[in-house]
């Protein structure tokens, strides 16, 4: 029992300063399952928009800023109706918000740029 004192007194202090140290350097776990590393990638990118999305936008009165930091950002790929092995730029749909979504958004990813190609209101 008076080991497993001495190794909790070491663990947990141990534990949050790790934590600390890896928040403070924006370390996170979520950054590795798929969906997340491509809206990451395409967050990193220029986005160019096609005529039909250009017109979407405008009926919908949607702006870039809000496709970048609530559609994308938050959306979800849904990756059984994207393209993502399609070369030279994989083609993914996604939906926004995940639970219910309202609007759905194609885009093709390249090596540069991000090219969205539509934007629908679902609702």
């Amino acid at each position: 029992m008076k080991k497993l004192k001495f190794y909790a007194i070491g663990f947990v202090p141990g534990l949050l300063i790790v934590f600390f140290i890896l928040n403070k350097k924006g370390a996170s776990c979520s950054g590795y399952l798929p969906n997340s590393r491509v809206i990451a990638e395409s967050l990193s990118k220029e986005f160019k928009y096609s005529e039909e999305a250009k017109n979407a936008m405008a009926a919908y009165k949607i702006d870039e800023k809000f496709i970048k930091d609530s559609i994308i950002t938050n959306g979800k790929v849904d990756f059984d109706r994207s393209h993502a092995q399609k070369k030279p730029c994989p083609s993914y749909l996604l939906t926004y918000p995940e639970k219910n979504p309202s609007y759905e958004i194609i885009y093709e990813k390249c090596e540069e740029t991000v090219m969205v190609n539509s934007l629908k209101k679902l609702k």
